[in-house]
């Protein structure tokens, strides 16, 4: 590739979108200008240094850094104008609401028309709600009377993995005309082959949503599975993984903790978008009632199993607080983990509740909530403790001693396991110390 060809980019926003797209394309030679409002974001970018956890981000940012490829600032003032505006901001639901927050993406608009050019092509990547597009983008765009081209090109990466699915995934395209196609699909096409042209942006929008609703779906039927398994005392780590053994027509996931930064809302942001057109999408609203409630269910069946055991107040380790452990994340964005720990804090059954992420970083940790105990070190927390609550699939928890931690807990103590991490191992070892959401391995005395 020609770099003297290349053009440039301005991307709004540099959060886990914006900023491994920034380095992507920057590493193909695109000249990337990253539009930040956090100060300290643009000074630890600037610096060659991610400001979260993603595979292979490190060494390939502080490389464009240094090259001159990729430069972080607060504002477009200080940049040159560009033939390309990727706008990556998020777009949170309303606190105590599941309407999806709009204003980011007006002020990244707006900010977008202080400083294209005739001709550029406008680029929404931001999930959002059907007919965001043409109906917020569009309008702020329109004021300014240039010329110009509008897309919609969704993210679809899995956190943890995005440098390499930047490269290898299906690039949705969804331009407002043929034009604004070519011009969208010629710049991502510097990162992958696949191309995929759709309709329109409304199309293009509608794609994300139920990328991940259908994901949303798929793990809420899992966990009815767990609480049907549960009711009738029945083993659902057996029922699934059997029912699915050389049977290809059955693929239930396992149960769990669903919610992260997408998974948590863009449900709710598929309903939104059709909640005026007369249309109820049951399974949908079903799905994250199901997903939302687990954290309130299990807790009540973890104090239960406690209490079976013997009095309280109880001693809790919380293991694993970012929202999921494979690829390994920090991010504790809609993390279900925090709900289990909300839940757990509700119920003042536990003197104490000690928390460990040998991901997340400490400050983040105490940042949780001060009624917390953080702990660096997995071991030293289950000293003395009645329950270990692991709370995602980080590596490290699938390499447990289980009998070791055990043994430094108190009498009676258990694991419960939200990711089955531990359920391949022996059942004499499992037995009367390991449960798992819709799997009780042996029987409590």
């Amino acid at each position: 590739m020609d770099a003297r060809k290349a053009p440039n980019v301005v991307i709004i926003g540099l959060g886990y979108v914006g900023l491994t797209l920034s380095v992507a394309l920057a590493r193909r030679g695109v000249q990337v200008y990253g539009i930040e409002k956090r100060a300290d974001v643009v000074e630890k970018t600037n610096a060659g240094v991610p400001h979260f956890a993603e595979v292979g981000l490190q060494a390939a940012l502080a490389d464009v850094v240094k090259k001159g490829r990729f430069v972080a600032s607060t504002t477009t003032h200080d940049v040159p104008r560009a033939e390309y505006y990727i706008i990556t901001v998020g777009t949170p639901l309303y606190p105590g609401s599941h309407e999806p927050r709009l204003d980011m993406i007006e002020e990244a608009t707006r900010e977008v028309a202080e400083h294209f050019t005739e001709g550029a092509t406008v680029i929404l990547r931001s999930t959002v709600r059907i007919g965001t597009t043409t109906g917020v983008v569009k309008p702020i765009l329109d004021r300014t009377g240039t010329p110009y081209h509008l897309a919609m090109c969704p993210e679809r990466t899995l956190e943890g993995d995005a440098m390499r699915e930047l490269i290898n995934l299906p690039q949705i395209v969804g331009g407002e005309t043929p034009d604004a196609s070519d011009a969208a699909a010629a710049l991502f096409s510097r990162l992958t082959h696949t191309i995929v042209r759709v309709a329109s942006p409304e199309t293009a929008e509608m794609i994300k949503l139920v990328d991940n609703t259908s994901r949303d779906v798929h793990f809420a039927f899992a966990n009815e599975v767990a609480r049907a398994c549960d009711a009738l005392g029945i083993n659902a780590n057996d029922v699934i993984r059997y029912g699915k053994l050389g049977y290809t027509r059955t693929n239930v996931a396992a149960p769990g903790l669903v919610g992260g930064p997408c998974l948590e809302k863009d449900p709710h942001i598929l309903l939104s978008s059709v909640s005026g057109q007369g249309v109820n999408l049951e399974i949908t609203a079903a799905s994250r009632l199901v997903n939302e409630r687990q954290p309130a269910e299990t807790v009540g069946s973890l104090v239960e199993r406690l209490r079976a055991r013997r009095a309280g107040p109880f001693k809790a380790v919380v293991a694993g607080l970012a929202f999921k452990g494979r690829p390994e994340t920090d991010d504790l964005r809609g993390s279900m983990s925090l709900h289990v720990i909300r839940e757990m804090m509700a119920t003042e059954q536990f003197s104490e509740i000690r928390v460990y992420d040998g991901v997340v970083p400490m400050d983040h940790i105490r940042a949780i909530s001060s009624g917390l105990t953080p702990y660096g070190n997995l071991a030293a927390a289950c000293e003395g403790a009645d329950v270990l609550v692991i709370a995602n699939n980080h590596p490290e928890y699938s390499k447990i001693d289980l009998e070791t931690i055990i043994g430094t807990m108190s009498d009676d103590a258990f694991v419960y396991d939200y990711w089955n991490n531990l359920s391949e191992m022996p059942a004499e070892v499992l037995e009367n110390r390991y449960v798992t959401v819709g799997n009780l391995v042996g029987k409590f005395q």
